[in-house]
Parts: structure tokens; sequence; C-alpha cells
């Protein structure tokens, strides 16, 4: 979600600096089920130009259609769609649409925030009627501070308002070690995620981040000068050197680590291969941290080459990063997607 939020708040940055006048909208209750959840919003533009999506793409021409007033009246709105008749879902969405400016301070906050790698908080006020209301909108909370997004907006202390509150984590982070093409396709893959992506390549090699789309860094230091303190728990590492030597070093520089996701690329026997060198390098090295090492990485869909070993990989992250075990959606009983 953080990387969707950055995306809306870097457009609407740009329109600005068009004069473009923009509305926020956002997904903030939900009777039934939904293509997607509350928490899911969109940027729409005065001249009908829109970023995100708050479905699968059935309602936003509705949505824009109810835009149309608050561009007029510069007035919050709160509409409902009712799926269940117009599209098959079995659920009622509850969005919010609201005039919206970033402010400087707003914009300072909230890329220092992202730099700093803290989580930070929105609340959206609402009123589940539908209508048009002044105390209505959406609110940032940044370190204690809060920004709201309609300068206008002051909250009503007294009304019965609804309340939507969403965390926001850091940008979630991959790191890839391995230089090969198969780090090419993975890079690639995980940007279209939104995933913050550095490669690390040994100091021999010689290509630069452009052989890498999709990766905002490429960085090749020597084993003993990795710098590991921006891996935090929202972030993956996947090694895929082609090297037992190279996994070997890079493990002994990670062993302190504690990420999301740790994956190692190749065969059972490579993975135990490698673990055994691993320990005769570290002979203490922790059982915590071995059994976090997947590998083979990825899950089986029968993959046979690299850009399909990328979805293979990317789904186990997932899976693991959200604690869920991969099962096809038809044998899956309840909602499909939690």
């Amino acid at each position: 979600m953080t990387h969707e939020l950055k995306l809306l708040f870097d457009t609407l940055k740009s329109w600005q600096l068009l004069d473009k006048k923009a509305v926020f909208v956002s997904v903030v209750d939900l009777e039934g089920s939904s293509y997607r959840r509350p928490g899911v919003r969109m940027l729409i533009s005065e001249d009908g130009e829109y970023v995100g999506a708050v479905s699968g793409g059935c309602v936003e021409s509705e949505i824009e259609r109810q835009a149309q007033s608050v561009f007029r009246t510069n007035k919050p709105k709160v509409i409902t769609y009712d799926g269940r008749y117009r599209i098959g879902c079995e659920g009622i969405i509850h969005v919010l649409i609201e005039p919206a400016f970033l402010s400087e301070e707003l914009m300072k906050a909230f890329e220092i925030q992202l730099e700093s790698r803290k989580p930070f908080q929105m609340d959206s006020f609402f009123y589940n009627e539908v209508g048009e209301y002044d105390d209505v909108g959406s609110v940032l909370q940044i370190n204690g501070v809060n920004y709201s997004l309609n300068s206008k907006f002051e909250k009503n202390e007294t009304a019965n308002q609804k309340c939507f509150s969403q965390t926001f984590e850091p940008l979630f982070q991959l790191f890839i070690f391995g230089a090969e093409h198969d780090a090419v396709q993975l890079s690639q893959a995980a940007k279209l995620l939104g995933w913050e992506v550095t490669v690390v390549a040994s100091p021999e090699e010689s290509k630069s981040c452009d052989y890498f789309p999709g990766a905002a860094a490429l960085i090749t230091p020597s084993f003993d000068a990795i710098d590991t303190s921006a891996i935090d728990e929202q972030t993956a590492v996947v090694l895929m050197t082609h090297s037992f030597n190279k996994d070997v070093q890079y493990l002994m520089a990670l062993k302190d680590i504690n990420p999301a996701y740790i994956g190692l690329l190749g065969s059972v026997n490579r993975r135990e291969r490698v673990i055994s060198m691993l320990l005769e390098q570290v002979p203490d090295l922790s059982l915590e941290f071995i059994e976090q090492i997947h590998g083979p990485a990825g899950i089986n869909i029968g993959a046979e080459n690299a850009a399909e070993i990328s979805i293979s990989v990317l789904a186990e992250i997932l899976s693991v990063v959200r604690k869920q075990k991969p099962v096809a959606l038809r044998e899956k009983m309840g909602a499909i997607h939690e």
C-alpha cells in the first residue's frame, strides 16, 4: 500500500506544478466482499486523468462522474457503490471523494518518513450516509503531527463520524545478490510490485544499474564491506550469484540480519552444500538464521525460464510476508484474498 500512496503523492505533486486540480478517492468501508478492500485509493484530475484504482476497473467511471461535483463545489462527498447489482460482486463499498492538495510541509514530512523507513498513519473521517459534507476528509499522522489533504477540513468532534485508520509500513525492499540474467528478470518483476530494488554485485562486475531495469541502485562492495544496516523487517533478500563461494561469503556478511525473507537459488543439494560450507566458516552460526533460508527459493509452479522463476520467487516472498500457505483459490474456503 505504501508504494501506491507514494505514486499518488508524486503524481499529485506533478499536477500541482501544472495547476491541475485533483480529488483524492478512498475506499473507507465495505459491506460484504469486493475486488479490493478498504484502504485502496486513487487520484482523479479535473481533466479526467486518473492514477491508481479502487476496483478491477468497473467502478472508476462512476467515481469519475461523481467527482465532478467536488470539482465544482470544492466540497467532499461520500458515495456508495453496490456491486451486487452492477458487477456481480457481493458487497457495497463506501467511497470518500475529497479535494486534495499537498502542502510543502506535508510533502517534506512524507519524504523524510519514507527515507527514514518509519511507519505512519492515515485517518479518513466519513459518514456512512451518502452526501456532501464539510467535515469529512483524510489526515496523515507523521511523527505526532497531523497533515490534512484538504486544507479546509476540520474534524467534527461532536458528530457521529466513522474513521478508517490505516498504518503504512516502510516501502518494501528487495536486495538481489548477483548480477546474472535471472537477476535482471527478478528486478523487473519486483519493480512491478512497487518494491525498492537494490542489486548487490561483486566488485569485479562491469555492469551498471541500467542493466537492471527496475533497480533503484547497483552496489559493488567487497564482501567484508557490505553494509546491512538498510536491511530490515520490510526487506527480502535473494541470493542468485551462481557461485558457491560468493553465496557463502554473502551469507557470512548477512548472518546477523533478520529480514522478512532470505532466498537461495538452486537445488536442495546445492543449498545443503552452501550451508555446509557456511558452517565450516562460521561454526557457531545460529540455527535460527539457517532455518530462515528458503532454498530452493520459490514455490512450485513449473517454472522453466528466468522470467517464470522470478514469478515463483516473488510469490513465495509474498506468501511468507503475508503468512499465507500457497493454495489454489478454488480450494480455499472463505474470502478469496485476506
